[in-house]
């Protein structure tokens, strides 16, 4: 703003007008000028509390973050302690290329990549290989599309999955894979000893093998190694990530140059391949840890002596000495090992070569003795087989070395655009290991004889690690770097695993977990560590590499699933909030990837695919049955919603088959001042009657006008939910505003329920309060609501002393319910006894049921014909009919009568009475008003024309009135007393009492009794208050 607007009055208003001139601003207003200052869109202002301005928020929704609830929640804390913001500056290569990378290639390709093609031969692993590499392509691009649908902080898939699929599939999913890395650690850290007792240093085994319990010696060296290296490894974690992420590029490292060590051997052994002889006893393999010459005999100094390898089959050095039969009977022979890519050894290992446990490894292309009789191997230095194996077996095994494809994912707050280098560098990282393990097999079938490739653990060349025989400069190269490599993805599962334990523990969804979201000052995950290491402790005792790799296929097998299952879910959902960056992507590649993760579980071991579907099943429903309740907009909440939709439109389409009939409940409940319901026992008594199955609309009417009632609303849904819960209803609740009470039931009758799934049974309380002065016209309000259900062709019933049924915890040791089957109802009152003794309440009582014989009827067909009606209904019932003879009317029902009509006369002439005074005020004010505005408009003509004036009320006039009321009045109170009751009614209540003197002569005993209710007047003229005072009187 310029000087030159001060000096002309003021500042300018945002027209260019001068503020003083401005016609809609006066001079009293200019010393309040402040109050206008930013008042340009003055048009909003009441909405800024609450909503405010585009132009203030600017600044964050370009920071947006799409952080849903539960994110904000656990990592507020994190926020507050680094008001810090660190600008991320990762890229695609250093911040998810190469961290995929190094998780994916590890401790399966050095240790069990060569055994896996010796064993199922090139074409089979080439199959193996593909399947576990496009399940994990395929669950990349799912994962990239869910990744670029907004940030995904730390929790990697277990937020995708969660805020996709909701709390339950995401805190089930997230706790298998938290276990499926947990056990990752511990077959990174089995690998890690392996190679060192193996290759670097057998002799530091403390366990030595005796009598061939070789095996079992390198379990127990196994535990105890595992168990010092996991302490070791968790107390590095305690003590800083920062050391373990620091190390982590010396360990991509030795991943890298082992690699490149491999490709350079191969490359080599085209025109110089490694000096690496195997020796065989026919076709047998033999180990040569405990020989060094291949061959039986020797010449020293021109004289035959027998070699180690003699002696080890012989009895003695002698060569007159008794030797093992198939040793005897084949020769020694020396092969070469490696005999290079350009040997054609590729051919003889394009096939599978199963076996069974403890078998020999042998060339069955060589010629073989074996002799008369079976020859005993144990104990010879023959290379033997530790485990069966068979082809869905190594698929168990070699899965673990596609994983890691979410280490991108998980740094996504530290990336420069995670949007573009999360789908780029791990789909990147999976082509390029896709091609190093696709590759490698082809070049280990083209490059090392076959019985090197079965043989695990490299006895046959001198305990060299297998794919160390192919590298190049030296076998040491892949030895330290694989050594390395395991270890460091041992310390990354030990990191990661405690950070995804803490993240699912603080969103609070397992209540059990939240002990192990909390930690150091600094964030760190310490309880969840401890637990970290106690579960990794369990892959440890197992002790085997391969017994423990299917277990970890499993878990990471289900998250790909649900990952994939997420994608497909909210691709066919089209949710409007569903627009990934990444676009190719499609739900089809989805829906394979998931069944291709299904197959597999299933191909790898049908038995842990089972168990793991299991403990995500219990953990599932422990997350519905207890879990907090969160609204992150999940995916499996929109398919419901669909499912809702199209289940609505098909029961639409017809009417439900008498088979599918059930009570579909409407509960009317009153409510107190308060709003507190009168009656809870009314939803005790649903709540057993339904058992949570079928429809439940708990409804209620209050009295007044929505705009003023909202709060009251409010409260009294809250209310009711509450005691729903309580009384563990399940259903819906609706409470409905009306300028009275009748309106209301009527409303709720009429539009309760959507579409097919709509109430066909009314249930309510009986009015107690029906015959007290104070409320006179109750029972005006239940006899209206009984002929609205009737005309809506609904189900009505009317629970009299609800306050003393049962509750839920209550149990009955014994009892009856009877049922009173006076007229027939289509069958309600036979299947109502039946649904309530599928409760605990009532499961102990036995059903009665009671009809009434006339004196032309014969009761003994008639229970015949009951108990045969009950056989086909499949029900089992006790049957009575009971007998009604004609008698004559007594005294009392006669006076009931009398007494009854004398109060319903009395009713109408106090309805009519105050009818009646409200038309004449009415009348008296429209006068009044139409006088006035006469004198108002018109004055000229008033005057002219007095007559008009004279509508109004005299005094006298209003006094004759008066008087002429009550004439009226008292001559009509004095016609009550000298009335005679209506022989129709006086009928009906001797109905009553007779069978209420019956009822209560049969059931006095009984728990529950059921009976049919007389219906009300077809025409509105009857006498209405009849029917309630009969009713009334049998229940009595």
């Amino acid at each position: 703003m310029n000087e030159q607007d001060y000096e002309e009055g003021g500042p300018s208003s945002g027209d260019g007008v001068p503020r003083e001139s401005s016609p809609f601003i006066t001079n009293a207003d200019m010393d309040k000028g402040i109050i206008y200052e930013g008042k340009n869109m003055a048009l909003f202002e009441e909405e800024m509390d609450s909503n405010p301005m585009v132009s203030s928020l600017l600044n964050k929704l370009a920071n947006y973050t799409n952080l849903t609830q539960g994110v904000i929640e656990h990592e507020a804390d994190e926020d507050i302690k680094r008001r810090e913001i660190k600008a991320p500056r990762m890229g695609t290569f250093i911040g998810v290329y190469l961290p995929c990378l190094q998780n994916i290639l590890g401790v399966i390709l050095f240790l069990r990549l060569t055994w896996i093609v010796g064993t199922a031969g090139v074409l089979e692993s080439f199959i193996i290989v593909f399947m576990c590499c496009a399940c994990t392509m395929l669950t990349a691009i799912s994962m990239s599309a869910i990744a670029t649908n907004g940030v995904v902080p730390a929790g990697g898939s277990y937020y995708m999955i969660s805020r996709s699929l909701g709390p339950e599939f995401g805190g089930a999913v997230g706790l298998c894979f938290y276990l499926g890395t947990t056990f990752a650690g511990a077959m990174y850290i089995l690998g890690t000893i392996e190679i060192l007792l193996t290759y670097i240093s057998p002799s530091a085994a403390i366990f030595k093998s005796e009598d061939g319990g070789e095996a079992e010696a390198m379990l127990n060296n196994m535990r105890v190694y595992g168990t010092c290296i996991i302490a070791l490894m968790a107390i590095v974690v305690f003590v800083g990530v920062k050391y373990v992420n620091k190390l982590a590029l010396v360990f991509l490292a030795c991943v890298i140059l082992s690699i490149i060590a491999i490709y350079a051997g191969v490359i080599k052994t085209a025109f110089d391949p490694p000096d690496f002889r195997i020796c065989l006893l026919g076709n047998r393999t033999l180990s040569r840890r405990n020989f060094d010459t291949c061959a039986k005999f020797t010449k020293i100094d021109n004289k035959t002596e027998t070699t180690r390898l003699w002696r080890l089959f012989c009895d003695s050095a002698l060569l007159n000495a008794t030797c093992d039969e198939y040793f005897s009977l084949n020769n020694v022979t020396e092969i070469q090992g490696i005999p290079g890519v350009s040997s054609g050894v590729l051919i003889d290992n394009l096939w599978s070569t199963y076996s069974d446990k403890g078998s020999v490894v042998e060339k069955r292309e060589l010629p073989s003795l074996t002799g008369t009789e079976e020859t005993k191997v144990a104990g010879l230095p023959y290379v033997f087989t530790d485990i069966m194996t068979f082809f869905t077996m190594l698929v168990g095994i070699y899965f673990p070395s596609v994983t890691g494809i979410m280490a991108g994912s998980n740094r996504s707050g530290d990336l420069k655009d995670a949007q573009k280098s999360i789908p780029t560098g791990t789909i990147l990282a999976i082509s390029t290991t896709s091609f190093i393990y696709l590759s490698c097999i082809v070049l280990f079938g083209a490059c090392i004889e076959g019985v090197i490739l079965r043989d695990k653990f490299g006895e046959a060349v001198n305990g060299n690690l297998v794919i160390g025989t192919l590298a190049w400069p030296s076998p040491w190269v892949i030895v330290i770097g694989s050594f390395f490599s395991t270890c460091g993805a041992g310390l990354q599962s030990l990191t990661g695993a405690p950070r995804l334990l803490q993240a699912i523990s603080r969103d609070g969804i397992v209540p059990f977990l939240h002990v192990f979201g909390h930690g150091k000052a600094n964030g760190e995950p310490t309880w969840a560590l401890l637990l970290t290491a106690c579960i990794c402790e369990i892959g440890i005792l197992i002790a085997s590499l391969d017994s423990v790799a299917p277990i970890l296929s499993m878990f990471f097998l289900m998250c790909y699933m649900f990952v994939n299952l997420a994608c497909a879910v909210q691709t066919l959902l089209r949710t409007p909030n569903w627009r990934p960056r990444f676009k190719f992507y499609h739900w089809t590649l989805s829906f394979l990837g998931m069944s291709l993760c299904l197959a597999l579980m299933f191909i790898c071991s049908w038995y842990y695919a089972l168990i793991a579907m299991v403990i995500a099943g219990c953990i599932y429903k422990y997350i519905e049955y207890r879990g907090a309740e969160k609204e992150w907009g999940d995916g499996i909440r929109g398919l419901s919603l669909n499912a809702a939709r199209y289940a609505l439109l098909r029961v639409e389409a017809g009417h439900p088959h008498t088979k599918n009939w059930r009570p579909q409940v409407l509960v009317l409940l009153n409510l107190d001042s308060e709003q507190l319901v009168k009656h809870p026992r009314l939803l005790s008594f649903t709540s057993q009657l339904k058992a949570g199955k079928g429809l439940t609309i708990v409804g209620s009417v209050l009295q007044g006008i929505y705009l003023d009632k909202c709060v009251e609303v409010q409260k009294a849904e809250e209310n009711v939910k509450s005691l729903m819960a309580i009384e563990k209803t399940k259903g819906f609740c609706q409470i409905v505003v009306s300028p009275n009470l009748r309106d209301g039931v009527s409303h709720l009758i009429q539009s309760a329920g959507l579409g097919g799934m709509k109430h066909n049974t009314v249930l309510m309380a009986w009015p107690q309060s029906w015959k007290l002065t104070d409320n006179p016209f109750s029972w005006k309000n239940f006899v209206d609501t009984v002929r609205e259900t009737t005309a809506a062709q609904q189900a009505l019933l009317v629970a009299k002393n609800i306050d003393l049924f049962p509750a839920n915890q209550e149990r009955f040791s014994e009892g009856h319910i009877d049922v009173w089957w006076i007229v027939h109802d289509g069958g309600m009152l036979m299947l109502l006894p039946f649904l309530l003794r599928q409760h605990k309440v009532w499961r102990k009582c036995k059903m009665r049921i009671f009809t009434v014989a006339q004196m032309d009827d014969n009761s003994i067909q008639m229970k015949k014909d009951l108990q045969m009606f009950l056989y086909h209904l499949r029900l089992n019932a006790e049957v009575e009919v009971v007998e009604m003879f004609e008698n004559d009317i007594s005294a009392f029902t006669y006076e009931k009568t009398l007494v009854m009509e004398q109060r319903s006369q009395m009713l109408k002439q106090m309805q009519l009475s105050k009818n009646e005074r409200e038309r004449e005020a009415q009348l008296i004010h429209d006068r009044n008003t139409a006088s006035h505005s006469a004198a108002v408009v018109q004055a000229s003509a008033a005057a002219a024309a007095p007559e008009r004036v004279q509508m109004t009320w005299t005094k006298e006039k209003l006094v004759s009135e008066k008087h002429k009321n009550k004439e009226t009045n008292l001559t009509g109170f004095k016609d009550i007393f000298n009335l005679k009751p209506n022989q129709t009614n006086v009928r009906r209540m001797h109905t009553a009492v007779k069978l209420n003197g019956v009822v209560l002569n049969k059931s006095q005993d009984a728990q529950l009794v059921l009976l049919n209710m007389p219906g009300p007047p077809k025409s509105k003229k009857g006498d209405e208050n009849c029917i309630l005072n009969c009713t009334d009187t049998i229940l009595m």
